[in-house]
């Protein structure tokens, strides 16, 4: 034993030091690869916004890579009609205005999305052997994520305006798609809130309200007609944008993943106006449906009001108006609503809670969605805001920009869509300079 314990650190040097050397073979190797096309084009070459430049000599420009540091000699263009000069080759090589190669920006990206930017450079460090700050990694996450996000917008844009016709799914299509919204608090700086009014003492605003849609699908059910979500179905998006422009990623997605080829959409929310504003909206033929949780709190606020009239009998009062809830039964229970004799400002208290489920009754036919198999939660949704947004973004300390949170947000909603590949491979997305 003791034996096998001092040949572990050994071990751990040995494999370090080989990584070491096969990183500078690589180097060794890449370097004259890369000086073989210096990217010249000829005494001119065209510019990015359509003039004609001059080639004016050779630079060098260092360049991170995956497997370490390694030198570009470029051909240099100034364009008299930019006043500005490039190098073609930077572009074909994914770095311009970066130094930091593709591959390595991949790995640093999803290190940065998963964990605190100085914990992902460490992730880097210690998996790749590339040395980076927390303030670079995440720097170049965030605009990675930011690219994505505008390449995900317009994407979007083109298929709710019938430029782009999203392939029909796979046959057999899925029974059922949800189209789950809901919004979640995000900690932001100073800056982003400053005359914003929030709900804290002061009155101040300390966070900003990311919309997070997820997008599923549902074939089948399970023991006792239970809705089964089809595995690997969920897709993401988040934005802080206003719920005009949510409202028009959320119609993107669902017609991305075939709302216009599938038999049933289902909205489910929580209950909040604009959720409902944007399925009649952009769905209209959706079948609505207020999370059920969120109707029994509303049950349990009016359970507590009828205890002012009813001292002691709370809880056979609010058992009663949960069957009605979970039958559908919506005119039964607004009707013991109103049995409620309550004068003056409790009578307006009492009231208001009824409100909610008169303006949600048809969204609450809970026994008719159940015998239809469908789910009459969003805690899809709800979940995640939490593990897409919340582990995330609302870790102890945190505070972000719009900008900043809007990127890694991003990047955190392609992981969990599955579809990292697709869109931070797709040749359009533009990383910022």
């Amino acid at each position: 034993m003791a034996a096998s314990l001092a040949g572990g650190p050994a071990l751990e040097a040995a494999e370090l030091a080989v990584r070491a050397g096969v990183m500078e073979l690589g180097r060794a190797v890449l370097e004259p690869l890369l000086a073989a096309d210096t990217g010249y084009r000829g005494p001119r070459a065209g510019c990015p916004a359509g003039h004609q430049a001059r080639f004016v000599s050779y630079r060098d420009k260092p360049a991170v890579t995956v497997i370490g540091p390694v030198m570009l000699r470029r051909a240099w263009y100034h364009c008299p009609g930019c006043g500005h000069g490039f190098a073609p080759r930077d572009a074909e090589l994914g770095v311009a205005g970066q130094t930091m190669s593709p591959g390595l920006a991949r790995m640093t990206d999803r290190a940065a999305a998963a964990v605190p930017f100085a914990a992902a450079a460490r992730l880097v460090g210690e998996l790749a052997g590339i040395a980076l700050t927390g303030k670079r990694a995440g720097r170049r996450a965030e605009a990675d994520g930011q690219a994505a996000a505008r390449l995900i917008a317009a994407q979007a844009a083109a298929i709710t305006a019938r430029q782009v016709v999203p392939l029909p799914p796979p046959a057999p299509p899925p029974d059922m798609l949800y189209i789950a919204v809901d919004g979640t608090g995000v900690p932001m700086t100073g800056a982003e809130t400053q005359g914003r009014d929030g709900k804290g003492e002061d009155g101040k605003a300390r966070t900003r309200e990311v919309k997070l849609c997820c997008a599923f699908t549902q074939t089948s059910t399970g023991d006792g007609g239970r809705p089964v979500r089809d595995q690997a179905s969920s897709s993401y998006l988040a934005t802080f944008a206003p719920a005009a422009e949510f409202g028009m990623l959320m119609a993107g997605e669902a017609r991305r993943r075939g709302a216009a080829h599938i038999r049933q959409l289902v909205f489910p929310g929580d209950g909040a106006a604009w959720i409902w504003n944007l399925a009649a909206r952009h769905f209209p033929e959706a079948t609505q449906i207020v999370d059920l949780y969120h109707a029994r709190e509303h049950a349990h606020d009016l359970a507590s009001l009828a205890a002012r009239l009813l001292p002691g009998h709370r809880g056979d009062w609010l058992d009663a108006r949960l069957a009605e809830l979970d039958a559908g039964d919506i005119p039964a229970l607004l009707a013991a609503g109103r049995d409620l004799k309550f004068t003056g400002s409790l009578a307006g208290e009492r009231d208001k809670a009824l409100a909610y489920f008169e303006h949600n009754a048809h969204r609450m036919r809970y026994m008719d969605f159940r015998a239809l198999g469908m789910f009459a939660g969003s805690g899809v949704v709800e979940a995640g805001c939490k593990a897409v947004v919340g582990q995330r973004l609302k870790l102890s300390g945190m505070r972000w920009t719009i900008a900043g949170a809007t990127g890694i947000l991003t990047l955190r909603c392609l992981e969990a869509s599955d579809r990292w590949e697709e869109i931070l491979a797709d040749p359009a997305r533009k990383p910022a300079a």
